[in-house]
C-alpha cells in the first residue's frame, strides 16, 4: 500500500444475531460518502465502525465502491487457514456422553464435531474443551454469540491477574478463537486479542553421560527401548506412542513418523544398536499394532512413559527434572556439537523453519569451551 493512500479495513462483527461486516476507517469525507451510499449501512458505538450484514452480495459491492478511492484491506477478514494440528482423532464421544451438573454449560455439538472434522489431536481436542467450558460457565448470562471482544479481553486480563501461566492463558484464547473463528466461520474476528509475551526460554538439556546413565537405570527392556527411542531418534513423546511396527524401517534404517505435530510426515534416524535392542524385545513382548503396546493392545500410556523417566533419573542420581521433551532437546543439541548440520536436525525434529531449531545453538557448549575466559589471563598472588 503505497503511503498517505485512502484505505479501509474489514472486520468480523457479530450484532443482533447476525453476521455483519464492520467497515473500520480514518474520518475522510469521501470514505464517509461511499459508506454512506452502501445498503442498510448502520453506525456502532461500540465497536467504532460502520457495518452492513455479512453476505457475498455486500462484500463485493464493497469491493466495488472503494474501486479507485480507497484500499480495501480484507486480509485478516478473508483469511480461513485451518491452522490444523497434531494426528488423526477418531472422536470426542467421551465428552458427548459426560454426566454434567444441570447448570452446567458444556461445548456445543459444532464445538465437538469440528475437532473431529479437523483432525485435532486428542491432547489439543481436550484442552480446548476444557478452556472453553471454562469460558462459557464463566460467563452464564450470556449467549455465545453475543460476548463482545471487551468482554474476552477483561476476562483474559483477570487470567493473567490471577497468576495463571502464559501457556494456560494462551489455551484459552486459542480454544475461544477455534469457536468463534473455525467452528462459526468468522475468522480473525478476535485477531486484536492481546496474548501474553512469550518468554524466551533455553531449551534444557542433560549431558551425553547423563542420557547413558538413564538407559541404565530402567527395570526392563520395553523401558530401555522406550528410554532409547526417544534420545536416539528425537521423537515426541506423543509420536513415540503413535508409532506402529511398520512404521521402523530396517531396510533404509529409518523410523518413518507418520502425523506428527502439524499433521506433517516425515523420516528420522534409526540406530543399528536400537534395532538390535528393538528386535530382543519384540521377542520379549510381541507387540501386535504399536511397537509399545498397554493393556488389550491398545497404545501405551504417555502418563507411564513420564513415570519411567521419573524414575530412571532418580535411580541415576540427576539432580534435575527429566522429561520425554528433554530427551529430544539433547538428541538436538549433541548433533549439533558433534557437527551435524543445522538444516539435517531441522529435519530430523520436523521443525518448519530453521528459526525454530537455531535455539539448540544456544545451549550447544562445543564452542563456548573452547572460548578462554579473560579472568585467565590475569596474573593473581596466591595466598
Amino acid at each position: 500500500m503505497q503511503q498517505g493512500k485512502k484505505h479501509v479495513t474489514l472486520k468480523h462483527l457479530f450484532i443482533h444475531n447476525r453476521k455483519q461486516i464492520g467497515i473500520k476507517f480514518y474520518p475522510d469525507k469521501l470514505i464517509q460518502t461511499v459508506i454512506k451510499g452502501l445498503p442498510s449501512v448502520k453506525w456502532s458505538t461500540t465497536f467504532g465502525m460502520a457495518y452492513i450484514e455479512n453476505t457475498c452480495q455486500n462484500l463485493n459491492l464493497i469491493f466495488t465502491s472503494f474501486r479507485g478511492i480507497a484500499w480495501v484491506n480484507a486480509g485478516t477478514f478473508l483469511n480461513k487457514s485451518s491452522n490444523v494440528r497434531g494426528v488423526s482423532l477418531i472422536s470426542v464421544d467421551a465428552y458427548r456422553k459426560r454426566k454434567l451438573p444441570s447448570n452446567y454449560r458444556s461445548c456445543p455439538e459444532e464445538f465437538y464435531a469440528k475437532l473431529e472434522l479437523r483432525k485435532y489431536s486428542m491432547n489439543t481436542a481436550r484442552g480446548y474443551i476444557t478452556m472453553f467450558e471454562k469460558f462459557m460457565n464463566s460467563h452464564p448470562e450470556l449467549e455465545l454469540m453475543e460476548i463482545e471482544e471487551n468482554t474476552i479481553r477483561h476476562y483474559i486480563l483477570s487470567l493473567v491477574q490471577k497468576g495463571k501461566s502464559d501457556s494456560y492463558t494462551n489455551l484459552m484464547i486459542n480454544s475461544i478463537k477455534f469457536y468463534y473463528e473455525v467452528v462459526m466461520e468468522m475468522p480473525n474476528r478476535f485477531y486484536s486479542i492481546e496474548r501474553p509475551r512469550k518468554k524466551e526460554t533455553l531449551p534444557k538439556v542433560i549431558s551425553v553421560e547423563e542420557v547413558q546413565s538413564l538407559i541404565m537405570n530402567t527395570t526392563n527392556i520395553k523401558h530401555k527401548c522406550i528410554v532409547s527411542l526417544l534420545y536416539s531418534s528425537g521423537l515426541r513423546r506423543s509420536e513415540l506412542l503413535d508409532l506402529k511396527l511398520t512404521d521402523i524401517d530396517s531396510k533404509r534404517m529409518v523410523i518413518n513418523v507418520i502425523r506428527g505435530k502439524g499433521n506433517k510426515d516425515r523420516i528420522t534416524v534409526l540406530s543399528q544398536t536400537i534395532l538390535e535392542l528393538l528386535r530382543d524385545y519384540y521377542r520379549v513382548c510381541k507387540p501386535e499394532i504399536y511397537l509399545f503396546e498397554g493393556e488389550k493392545g491398545k497404545k501405551y500410556s504417555g502418563t507411564s512413559v513420564g513415570k519411567i523417566i521419573k524414575k530412571a533419573a532418580v535411580k541415576s542420581n540427576i539432580n534435575k527434572k527429566v522429561t520425554p521433551h528433554i530427551l529430544r532437546h539433547s538428541f538436538a543439541t549433541h548433533l549439533l556439537e558433534s557437527g551435524t548440520d543445522l538444516r539435517y536436525i531441522q529435519s530430523l525434529l520436523g521443525h518448519s523453519s530453521t528459526k525454530t531449531t537455531e535455539i539448540y545453538t544456544q545451549v550447544a557448549i562445543n564452542n563456548i569451551q573452547q572460548i578462554k575466559s579473560p579472568f585467565d589471563s590475569l596474573i593473581l598472588n596466591k595466598t
